[in-house]
């Protein structure tokens, strides 16, 4: 991975496991060396992103209820490249992220039942 990859995208489980790792802030701090960027989620805890010395602690958004998170990840990677494509910070990119994985983990099935776009939307309220 080292200097190969521009984003990589995973949950506290994978990326400790990637290291080797018990801790998740232990391999938080080895992919900041590998990585110019990398979007780690901590379901309920939300997720923090992490670009050189930048560190993005970041809430997750509160589903009306939790039924499925089938896609969650895929969700969370769709809205923070959407934001990523449009200029945004990374702590916008990780909002918008964490934004569409809520709505796709509301119901069963990994596809979004209305567009991600005005989940997103929602959301910023």
């Amino acid at each position: 991975m080292n200097n190969h990859v521009d984003i990589v995208f995973a949950n506290e489980e994978e990326i400790t496991t990637l290291y080797r790792v018990d801790e998740f802030d232990t391999a938080l701090q080895s992919v900041r060396s590998h990585c110019a960027i990398a979007a780690l989620t901590r379901g309920k805890m939300g997720s923090v992103v992490v670009s050189g010395d930048e560190v993005h602690v970041v809430d997750a958004h509160a589903p009306a209820r939790l039924v499925d998170t089938t896609g969650a990840g895929d969700a969370y990677a769709a809205g923070f490249l959407y934001g990523v494509v449009q200029g945004r910070d990374l702590h916008d990119c990780a909002h918008l992220g964490g934004a569409a994985a809520a709505e796709v983990i509301g119901h069963f099935g990994a596809r979004p039942e209305m567009p991600l776009e005005k989940a997103i939307a929602e959301k910023a309220r």
